[in-house]
């Protein structure tokens, strides 16, 4: 059983989780900044928290040039799609795309490593699977970009494996500093060969400074310290919550929209991932 601390700080995490989209949405709706530099200072701030965090922590910075290059990548991947997603997409939507691919990459890593598919896991897995393409099938009155929902599913296939790797850190702080300090360089390379402007003003460099330095850097460090203390199941559990979490928040602040598509197409998500995912506690 989950302790009032646990408790606490699996909300706060969930809450950082969810606040991240709508921050995204919020800076990139006005082109108050671009998606690449959205991404880069969200990295470099979120950096720039972690170092500070982990030298006060332990008095000294053990950042190694030989570990953690993939979970880095991945963390690189992740930000650099959920940015250029939210050009197009709402807050809440883009949160739903995103988790509903985390969790379903959750549940097939699993299911590849060690489990069968018994029928209640198949149901589950076509359920969620459903409710995906009923969301993103082209409808009178609610339209999707497929190009971005896609690149909000690559985004999510990487924060999923970004867990999966998680589950094996044993000092979240060293290893999420590393891995954002490390997804710099690929930031870099990635200006290099893919972007040709940009665009700055200070309001989008401040959401991206909240979005990097507070809600990803504090969120992803709390994540990594949580995740050896939970299953890999529960942990897919309690970010189902993200979603319903940044739908409202987006609506609360970004004046989005709920459709009858969107509600039932949440429900079919979440739902087909809870039958996936639940074990009866024996």
């Amino acid at each position: 059983m989950m302790n009032i601390k646990l408790v606490l700080l699996v909300s706060l995490t969930l809450f950082f989780f969810a606040t991240s989209s709508v921050l995204a949405r919020a800076a990139l709706i006005n082109n108050s900044i671009d998606p690449y530099s959205f991404t880069f200072f969200r990295l470099f701030f979120g950096a720039l928290t972690l170092v500070v965090i982990l030298f006060l922590k332990e008095k000294k910075l053990n950042l190694t040039l030989n570990k953690n290059w993939h979970t880095s990548f991945l963390l690189f991947l992740y930000a650099i799609c959920f940015s250029y997603a939210y050009i197009n997409l709402d807050a809440g939507l883009g949160a739903l795309i995103l988790f509903a691919m985390v969790q379903l990459t959750i549940i097939i890593t699993a299911l590849i490593k060690k489990e069968s598919i018994n029928l209640k896991k198949a149901l589950g897995i076509t359920l969620a699977f459903i409710g995906l393409i009923y969301l993103l099938y082209p409808s009178e009155g609610f339209e999707v970009s497929l190009y971005h929902s896609i690149l909000m599913m690559i985004s999510g296939v990487a924060w999923g494996l970004y867990t999966i790797f998680g589950k094996k850190s044993s000092n979240a702080t060293l290893n999420t500093t590393d891995n954002f300090t490390k997804s710099l360089l690929f930031a870099i390379i990635f200006f290099a060969l893919f972007v040709h402007n940009v665009k700055l003003s200070s309001y989008g460099i401040t959401l991206a400074f909240i979005s990097g330095g507070i809600t990803s850097s504090i969120g992803y460090l709390l994540w990594y310290y949580l995740l050896p203390n939970m299953k890999i199941i529960t942990s897919g559990i309690l970010q189902l919550l993200i979603p319903p979490l940044a739908i409202f928040l987006g609506v609360l602040f970004l004046n989005e929209k709920i459709t009858s598509t969107l509600i039932i197409s949440t429900i079919l998500i979440l739902l087909g991932i809870l039958i996936s995912i639940y074990k009866k506690d024996k």
